[in-house]
């Protein structure tokens, strides 16, 4: 790819970048769009929208930049929980090592590779790409120890920084845990497979199996029923309930009488009436007359409460019967992270399902060749031009040659990747998933499998085959063909930085899709109220977003180095943009503890360790037996080290330890804080509760407006409506150069919120 097509597609992304930009910060300041850009304020503060008017709401200000960069790391903890905190650890990580080796690479690597060759250069942007990456050197070169020192100093780099952050995230773990003494799911196992009897029902079986072997720790149990009818409709119900509320009070229609269709009588319509108080609704109700939970409707899966933690850590990690197929034992995740569809999947139906998953993922991957394979021949349309010569038409027209070749093939293979994530979450939810937590998880372990191996070893392979290189004969010649195919797609891997990561990173904060739903809402219900869902952050994209970036800067590193400093302004975009979206937008209904982070460690391993692999091949291609000596210690090394974090904090993301448990035990204990924490855990699972409870995204966020109360604005002299506008939106005024300084209330993880609402 020359120069000139990779600094046109570089042009475009920087327009649609900055246009995406200056329109966000115009648009959030617009009260119509509160509901868009701070649906987490919304939610968690119960803050009024006023409309008032002053000329600075329609000039783009960087005020939110200013916010998102002073946001402390413990007020993120206490805002968004433990892991929105890693995920902008992993952030922060990639602009630590790739700022080290932007530095060593684009001061050292890339002069030796530009200036490789004899040759009389051209303009720089009549260049080609490959003049800038290692294929320039001559074979036998004695500048390939630049490259294997270079090696030698981003794998220390990335090791030292995975070490320290691994240490300090696990030290957030363990805080997470003991932070939250009052969680529920410390007391609760989850039990599935219950054997079944003809002579009496699950829960009867349940009881007296406990009662029998764990006399002395077992309290009692509340069962899982089928997801029924009666179920669904309590759900839209609710879900109706929460919709009236937002209903503004000027469009509620006034009683009317009109003929009835059957019978032409009169007949209320066009009305309804919204009790006093929520508990009204099911006043004087049973819970057997709302949850119809009868001994038929019992599934063989059921949540059992133990007197102290280490009790029910020692039930989960048991094997309870000889056939490991029964009495399965898990520890229970938190009420509002309880996948409730998934517990009627019956437990020896799980493996089938597993497989069948993972045959369907495979068998995406291939479909999926078919895009990939066109996108490569856009990128490879002069080598196309010999077998296809109506194509040669199109590389005349310099301009257009530059747009297919450097722009286009990018944005096509985004546009088939929209289609990935909500098929993984799918084919993840098909595994039977107990937490919405694992299914999120296991969704983006998929992506991330499915993004590394479509966008680069796919994208590798058929662009090898498209230049009539050839293909891996035997895994001997692996690190060689790798070291030969890397480089020709380094500016394709250029562009795709451009347009996934930057033009991405500003479609994110714009939120085109809800802005549009917003607009169209207001215009169809002409409702001058919010009626919005709260969002949840898309770790299953991000992640493997990430990886996928920290994966090409790492291979192209002493390869092709020209691709860093286009990275590295992604991951300082991705750290502001991503930190705005978490304090403004985004919802911490469930989290997983902090265990992305392993994830995220392992596949920096992988690319470390696959970029040493390249690294040999194109030591061996040049001929340089020093290099190729120093580069084989460099990859045990490596795999020692991941071995040992692996020993060192691995654990910690996966059990919990008994000795944190029993000191929180023992802590309740002296502080006869048991029973009460007894008497909470039956309710905390109910399957359909007695009435509505609040929004659980309301009880578990931190809001920036929390406990202010706006007035309202048709009290408000000009002056003061201005005054409090300027100071919700952030407006930096020339006396103060900040923003209104908000205080957190308590995280997902505090006491205070145990009884989140079921979704």
């Amino acid at each position: 790819m020359e120069i000139a097509a990779l600094l046109t597609s570089a042009g475009i992304n920087i327009s649609i970048c900055i246009v995406l930009l200056s329109l966000y910060s115009v648009l959030r300041k617009q009260p119509a769009n509160y509901c868009v850009y701070f649906g987490r304020r919304l939610v968690c503060g119960g803050a009024r929208r006023y409309d008032p008017f002053w000329y600075e709401r329609f000039v783009p200000s960087p005020s939110w930049l200013v916010k998102a960069w002073e946001t402390s790391e413990d007020e993120l903890l206490a805002a968004a929980g433990l892991d929105a905190v890693v995920f902008l650890r992993m952030v922060i990580f990639s602009i630590r090592i790739f700022f080290i080796t932007a530095v060593v690479c684009i001061a050292f690597v890339l002069p030796v590779n530009y200036y490789g060759q004899p040759t009389v250069h051209k303009e720089i942007h009549l260049e080609s790409s490959e003049v800038f990456t290692i294929e320039n050197l001559k074979e036998g070169s004695k500048w390939l120890w630049v490259h294997c020192l270079a090696l030698y100093i981003i794998t220390s780099a990335a090791c030292l920084l995975l070490y320290f952050d691994y240490r300090t995230i696990s030290k957030m773990r363990l805080g997470h845990i003991t932070g939250t003494a009052s969680k529920p799911s410390q007391f609760t196992v989850l039990i599935r497979a219950i054997p079944w009897s003809p002579d009496q029902s699950y829960s009867d079986t349940l009881s007296k199996y406990f009662t029998n072997y764990y006399s002395s720790s077992y309290m009692s149990h509340q069962m899982v029923y089928h997801n029924g009818i009666i179920q669904r409709l309590l759900l839209d119900a609710e879900r109706m309930c929460q919709s009236i509320k937002h209903v503004a009070p000027e469009i509620n229609c006034k009683p009317s009488l009109t003929p009835c269709t059957f019978c032409g009588g009169p007949t209320a319509t066009n009305s309804f009436h919204k009790l006093s108080s929520e508990g009204d609704s099911v006043k004087g109700m049973e819970l057997g007359e709302l949850s119809m939970t009868t001994p038929e409707q019992e599934r063989p899966a059921a949540f059992v409460f133990f007197k102290t933690r280490y009790d029910a850590l020692v039930v989960s990690e048991v094997l309870q019967s000889s056939n490991p197929m029964l009495w399965v034992t898990d520890l229970a995740p938190e009420p509002h992270d309880v996948f409730w569809r998934n517990l009627n999947i019956p437990y020896r139906q799980l493996w089938i399902r597993r497989i069948a998953t993972l045959v369907g993922a495979v068998a995406f991957m291939f479909v999926f060749l078919i895009p990939v394979a066109f996108i490569q021949g856009l990128t490879q349309l002069e080598h196309l031009s010999h077998a296809f010569p109506f194509l040669r038409g199109i590389l005349k027209k310099q301009f257009i040659n530059q747009v297919i070749t450097g722009y286009l093939p990018s944005v096509i293979l985004i546009l088939f990747f929209y289609a990935v994530p909500p098929l993984m979450m799918y084919f993840s939810t098909l595994e039977g998933s107990i937490s919405r937590s694992i299914r999120k998880k296991s969704a983006c372990i998929k992506v991330l499998y499915f993004t590394i191996w479509n966008v680069f070893f796919v994208n590798i392979l058929s662009g090898s085959v498209i230049r009539q290189l050839n293909v891996f004969s035997s895994v001997r010649d692996i690190p060689e063909q790798l070291a030969r195919a890397v480089p020709t797609q380094a500016g394709f891997f250029t562009t795709y930085c451009f347009t996934s990561g930057w033009a991405s990173l500003a479609c994110e904060i714009m939120q085109p899709m809800a802005l549009i739903w917003n607009l169209v809402a207001k215009a169809i219900s002409k409702n001058k109220d919010e009626s919005y869902e709260t969002l949840r952050f898309p770790f299953h994209t991000e992640v493997p977003r990430l990886l996928l970036f920290g994966l090409l800067g790492f291979t192209n590193s002493v390869i092709a180095p020209l691709i860093l400093p286009f990275l590295l302004i992604y991951f300082f975009l991705a750290y502001l943009i991503y930190k705005n979206q978490i304090l403004n937008v985004y919802i911490t209904k469930y989290e997983s503890g902090g265990q992305y982070w392993p994830i995220f460690h392992n596949t920096t391993i992988f690319s470390l360790i696959l970029t040493q692999i390249i690294a040999l091949g194109f030591f061996g291609l040049k001929l340089s037996t020093v290099a190729s000596g120093f580069t084989i210690p460099l990859i045990l090394l490596t795999l020692l080290f991941s071995e040992y974090c692996r020993h060192r904090f691995g654990p910690i993301f996966h059990k919990h330890p008994a000795q944190v448990l029993i000191d929180m035990d023992r802590a309740d204990e002296m502080a006869g804080k048991m029973d009460e924490l007894h008497k909470k855990l039956h309710n905390m699972y109910s399957q359909i509760p007695l009435h509505t409870q609040k929004s659980s995204s309301k009880g578990e966020c931190s809001s920036p407006f929390a406990s202010q109360e706006l007035p309202d604005p048709e009290k408000l002299k000009p002056e003061e409506g201005d005054a409090i506008a300027k100071e919700l939106w952030g407006y930096q005024g020339s006396e103060s150069g900040q923003e209104h300084e908000d205080k957190p209330c308590p995280s997902a993880s505090s006491p205070e919120h145990l009884t989140p609402k079921r979704t």
